[in-house]
């Protein structure tokens, strides 16, 4: 449940009141008093005695909607009418749509944009491939593919309750970078359907955008795809959040005088996300790390590890720490989490080292609270809305898909995540800078200019590719 109210749980109730006396007001008292937050009061229909009013307020969560329509319903003289919750509104039909860029107005442009005329730019392709990206979709096209099976911290609700979360992915590269990107969701998580299905959509797509898809299977999927196709495959989930947790540290370390190389990080979240952050940070310098899961720390002496776990191990705790994560934040300077809620708790922030840097990125509720969190660390970072230094993910993959689709790359480098997190971190100026700015706004304008151009000066040059790392 949120802590606070959330536009994310508004709601708008259509009530009938008395046009005389005070029954307006107290419809504004009764959210109040109910712990919710008028955002509007609209008048619809008036009359000498009866007023028809739209009262739309945030709530914490659903339960706590139905109270608000419950205390509203209680005032004197008030007759409810509907309930309307505002998400639910948003989604009715889907939220991205297919439009013409050019006119169909009369025969002479129907022939050039379909036949005959198309028939001259499809025999031109068949000569040579490659005018595909000059004369089709596919210069500015990304497939989002998702089998359902990890959906935000929902878990495996299959592909078509996944529908609307890649809907939204769609309409964020829409927004950000001008990129026209379509779901794809997949009905089966068998890994060989999965990347026989991508391959066989691929020459219809400049990039391809894994989301979603549960680990271990990502990586072989990820891997496999790579292999086989001649453009950019990138997997939001382990990537996106490595380059955005890498610019927030990049600027959290300046706010607290430490270097990367230096820093102790414990690490929660050995899956897609944990893994990929791990191979940032190390390629970026750090040393000291200690990864934990839900069995605890890893290291070379557990029995357990498949080879995702072997190379956690080998690259990590070279002190063969065995315990917890509570035991494993003890004197770290910096705890990142991307694993599951309420692990810790504000007395194991306070054993951290001085100065701490606290990253809390479970979604919607985080490793550690923020407020207690934020009484002992010198910086605090969620992924959340309703804090300072929120990490999304949405800061990273529309400029890193705008550089990569611009420069026709045919993949994706460590050398470009690199330059893309160093790219973000930058964008927050010294001015700015501060415990409570570490990471720009998603709406700040320069983020995805700058994360491209970025990875379109990355692509120029020779550069290692993922695979080979």
């Amino acid at each position: 449940m949120a802590t606070v109210p959330s536009v994310s749980y508004s709601i708008t109730v259509r009530l009938e009141v008395p046009a005389g006396g005070k029954a307006v007001s107290q419809l504004t008292h009764a959210v109040e008093n109910a712990g919710g937050v008028v955002t509007a009061l609209d008048v619809t229909n008036a009359g000498h005695e009866k007023l028809r009013i739209d009262v739309t307020c945030a709530a914490k969560d659903t339960d706590h909607a139905q109270a608000i329509v419950d205390s509203l319903d209680a005032v004197d003289g008030v007759i409810l009418h509907k309930v309307s919750d505002r998400t639910f509104l948003m989604h009715l039909g889907g939220k991205i749509e297919m439009q013409s860029k050019v006119p169909l107005r009369n025969r002479d442009e129907l022939s050039m944009a379909y036949t005959p005329g198309v028939a001259r730019v499809s025999l031109a392709i068949a000569r040579n491939p490659e005018d595909a990206r000059r004369l089709t979709i596919k210069r500015n096209t990304v497939a989002v593919v998702t089998d359902g099976s990890a959906v935000l911290g929902l878990g495996n609700i299959g592909p078509a309750a996944a529908l609307p979360v890649m809907e939204g992915k769609a309409a964020l590269f829409k927004r950000f970078a001008g990129i026209d990107a379509w779901p794809l969701c997949l009905d089966t998580q068998d890994v060989d359907t999965i990347v026989e299905v991508v391959r066989c959509i691929a020459p219809g797509f400049g990039g391809i955008n894994l989301e979603d898809i549960s680990a271990p299977r990502c990586f072989e999927i990820e891997r496999r795809l790579r292999d086989l196709l001649d453009i950019p495959v990138f997997h939001d989930d382990q990537h996106g959040t490595a380059i955005c947790v890498l610019a927030a540290l990049t600027n959290a370390l300046r706010v607290v005088g430490k270097a990367l190389p230096d820093v102790k990080i414990t690490l929660a979240g050995a899956g897609a996300a944990g893994t990929a952050v791990l191979r940032l940070l190390l390629a970026s310098g750090a040393r000291n790390v200690i990864v934990c899961d839900y069995l605890g720390a890893v290291h070379m002496g557990r029995d357990d590890l498949d080879d995702s776990l072997r190379w956690i191990a080998e690259n990590t705790n070279a002190e063969g720490y065995g315990g917890d994560v509570r035991g494993a934040v003890k004197g770290a300077d910096v705890f990142i989490g991307v694993s599951a809620p309420g692990i810790l708790n504000g007395d194991d922030i306070a054993t951290m080292a001085d100065k701490a840097v606290v990253f809390a990125l479970a979604n919607p509720e985080p490793e550690v609270s923020p407020d207690d969190a934020r009484e002992h660390a010198a910086v605090v970072a969620t992924g959340r809305s309703d804090y300072p230094n929120q990490i999304n993910n949405v800061l990273a993959f529309p400029g890193v898909f705008r550089g990569l689709l611009d420069a026709q790359s045919r993949m994706v480098t460590e050398s470009m995540l690199l330059a893309a997190a160093n790219a973000l971190a930058n964008v927050v100026s010294e001015e700015e800078l501060g415990p409570n700015y570490i990471i720009p706004s998603v709406f700040h304008p320069d983020v995805a200019g700058a994360v491209a151009a970025a990875v379109r000066e990355s692509a120029g040059g020779k550069v290692r590719g993922l695979t080979e790392a």
